[in-house]
């Protein structure tokens, strides 16, 4: 699949260092098809002078990895617009097939990447292995977690959100990033390199495919669509340039993730405008699993009730919140909810198994306050109550076989029933869901975890303390979810461990604990 490019694109600079220092990545597959991606980036945070031409990569495809056998090759250009990154998407794969590949400028060569493509959606399917993460703030700790997830044998990743923070991490006592707070779009590029150089991630990203969504931190804390968030410390920020803002966080995330093109609905120039970035979208592995991935802050109303009629979150009593079962108010804005209620209507006709979706939060209802009354997160499900019950009522109503969710966000292990109504405790369970912990950012203990699995019976386990990832195994019979946790984020040598493991039936939606 070589690509004819015109004699003024190849451009080669001379090279000092080696260009290939935030790794290589996958993702966005398909049974037939992948995007591969490297950003070009010199030694150090700002790296080294790339200038201002397009600078041509070449890239290859291979069934070994020692590209004896060349499956397809080609050239790509990387441009200085976007910071010398190379989204390639490679059509013309065998499905549901590993692969290897690697890219090259002049004599440098890149790391050696491994993806996969998905099998067909007709196909019959044994096995999906899927590990799901989320927030991994730099300063709180190393990034160990990945490098034992290299070790589970996983055919994808699905990253749930806050893949950089905006912060200036001044609080921390394990490591201080440089650059201060992240407000432009060469701070954001910064940010992502300083997170990208990190060699436990890189090599997770060469393992197997990603499937991308983000959460607030990828722009600003509780931000919720065009408006503004607030860090909870001094961001010198205002809302006034807050799309600006918006805009550059999108570019660069864009930039540094192996997602298709077609994200950019009007390219990069449209997002000055405040253009929508879609990246809300599924994926199917054959009959055995629909994975769909959904984005909860573009499109998002704000948060309702913020004490002191701030911007961000906070917690609240709903009854004394007149806004708070709002109809019209909405976690993943109407048309979002209606394209997934559409996708959803089609899982009979497509005998998908498992229904799997991927989304930032916690979606069962946590209250706070025990006993009588209620103190509920306003930036969560639990702000949207009117949202959730439809996307509740639309998992009911089109009969959706085995749905999951997966969340993270709250940087804590939450297992529990998806009910129907959660303001009935009779109510019926229409699903499972599992919100993983963090990979290194921090929680505030357990303290008084067993008193809010008390107050919410929904949901069968819950640990504040401990940090990792999330592994499940999908078979047309069942799935097992473990949760497997380190010991020490603030050590780059940790051990891992399983902290719980649980299973459930195929069309019987009743977690057991293993």
């Amino acid at each position: 699949m070589a690509l004819w490019l015109p004699r003024s694109a190849w451009s080669q600079p001379r090279l000092t260092s080696n260009p290939f220092t935030l790794g290589v990545a996958s993702g966005s597959p398909t049974h037939d098809s992948v995007v591969l991606w490297t950003r070009l980036h010199g030694p150090g945070l700002l790296g080294a002078s790339l200038g201002r031409e397009p600078i041509t990569v070449q890239w290859q495809v291979a069934h070994d990895d020692k590209f004896a056998r060349i499956v397809l090759s080609g050239q790509a250009i990387a441009s200085p617009e976007l910071a010398h990154s190379v989204h390639v998407e490679v059509a013309g794969l065998e499905p549901d097939r590993w692969y290897f590949y690697r890219f090259m400028v002049g004599d440098a060569v890149s790391p050696v990447g491994r993806t996969r493509t998905f099998p067909k959606a007709d196909a019959a399917v044994a096995r999906l292995r899927l590990g799901y993460a989320s927030c991994q703030k730099w300063e709180d700790g190393y990034f160990t977690a990945w490098r034992h997830m290299r070790e589970e044998n996983l055919d994808a990743v699905m990253f749930l959100g806050d893949y950089i923070y905006e912060y200036t991490g001044r609080s921390s006592k394990v490591r201080i990033p440089s650059g201060g707070w992240v407000l432009s779009l060469d701070d954001y590029r910064q940010r992502y390199a300083l997170y990208r150089g990190e060699a436990d991630l890189q090599a997770m990203h060469a393992t197997c495919p990603w499937l991308m969504t983000w959460d607030d931190h990828e722009v600003q804390n509780d931000y919720a669509g065009l408006q503004a968030g607030d860090s909870g410390m001094t961001d010198p920020s205002s809302p006034a340039n807050f799309a600006a803002r918006r805009a550059a966080a999108y570019q660069a995330y864009y930039e540094h993730m192996p997602i298709r093109a077609s994200v950019l609905t009007k390219a990069v120039a449209g997002l000055a405008s405040g253009a929508e970035m879609r990246i809300y979208s599924r994926l199917q592995y054959g009959r055995l699993a629909s994975l769909y991935l959904l984005d909860a802050r573009q499109y998002k109303d704000p948060q309702a009730c913020t004490k002191g009629n701030g911007l961000g979150s906070s917690t609240v009593n709903p009854a004394q919140c007149p806004s708070w079962n709002d109809p019209k108010r909405s976690m993943l804005g109407l048309p979002q909810e209606q394209w997934l209620s559409n996708e959803l209507a089609k899982t009979q006709s497509r005998d998908s198994g498992w229904n799997v979706v991927g989304q930032q939060t916690l979606l069962g209802q946590r209250d706070f306050k025990p006993g009588p009354g209620q103190t509920l997160w306003n930036d969560g499900w639990d702000g949207y109550s009117a949202a959730r019950m439809r996307l509740t009522d639309s998992l009911r109503k089109h009969s959706v076989a085995n749905p999951v969710l997966l969340g993270g966000d709250v940087h804590e292990n939450w297992v529990g029933h998806i009910k129907a109504d959660y303001a009935d405790v009779n109510s019926v369970s229409v699903g499972v869901e599992f919100c993983g912990t963090s990979i290194t950012s921090r929680s505030g203990g357990n303290a008084k975890t067993a008193e809010r699995l008390a107050e919410n019976p929904h949901f069968v386990f819950a640990d504040a303390e401990r940090k990792g990832y999330g592994v499940v195994e999908f078979t047309p019979k069942e799935l097992t979810t473990t949760l497997r946790v380190v010991d020490d984020v603030t050590s780059r040598d940790t051990r891992i461990e399983t902290l719980a493991q649980f299973s459930v039936q195929s069309g019987r939606p009743v977690i057991e604990r293993s």
